[in-house]
């Protein structure tokens, strides 16, 4: 196997908080000694995360075995997911292959648990004939007053779409080589490393 040096788009700093997190963790359980420092695992798991390396790869790269890889990986994504430092209210499950945004938002209610407490919800086109979404106006050659308001909308609407945009650039959301119920768990993950690195 040939080897290579190779950047990670991400600061020092994200790699200090992780350690920080898999230092506190090793103390509150006792363990004694593993074969990476905590700066050393949470390397391989911002490469996994970042770049969706395979922890075959990881494991060579890091000199250690796929078990330890997929050990030390499991083991901070828990961590992180946990941290208090995130934001994320909930995370819809899995659903059996390719599912629509909207189908799963009809699946899960999503829109309407929003609505019953009280928070507006602004979606995109796609969502028409949702009875809970406020909608952007349809159509060509719209009165001057309607393309304000989407203009309004889309203003309001734009961090949500940069947090998507920003979560597309981890890679293993594009590929999740493991079960779809830890989707969630490792959307949490990348939420506090994606707070750490703002």
């Amino acid at each position: 196997m040939l080897f290579y040096r190779a950047a990670l788009p991400l600061s020092s700093r994200t790699l200090t908080f992780v350690s920080g997190i898999i230092r506190r963790y090793r103390v509150s359980v006792g363990s004694c000694w593993r074969k990476l420092n905590p700066g050393q695992q949470a390397l391989p798991v911002l490469a996994y995360l970042r770049k969706g390396e395979t922890f075959a790869e990881l494991a060579a790269g890091f000199a250690g075995g796929v078990t330890t890889a997929c050990r030390y990986v499991s083991e901070t994504v828990e961590l992180l997911a946990a941290s208090p430092d995130g934001g994320i209210l909930w995370v819809s499950g899995a659903l059996p292959g390719p599912v629509h945004d909207k189908k799963a938002e009809w699946i899960w209610g999503a829109l309407a648990e929003l609505e019953a407490a009280g928070l507006v919800t602004l979606a995109g086109k796609g969502y028409q004939g949702s009875a809970y979404a406020k909608l952007p106006y349809r159509g060509r050659n719209k009165p001057e007053s309607q393309q304000q308001a989407n203009r309004a909308h889309a203003r309001l609407r734009s961090p949500g779409e940069r947090a998507n945009a920003q979560l597309k650039t981890w890679r293993i959301l594009r590929k999740l080589r493991c079960c779809p119920w830890r989707a969630g768990q490792l959307a949490k993950a990348i939420h506090v490393l994606q707070i750490c690195e703002a």
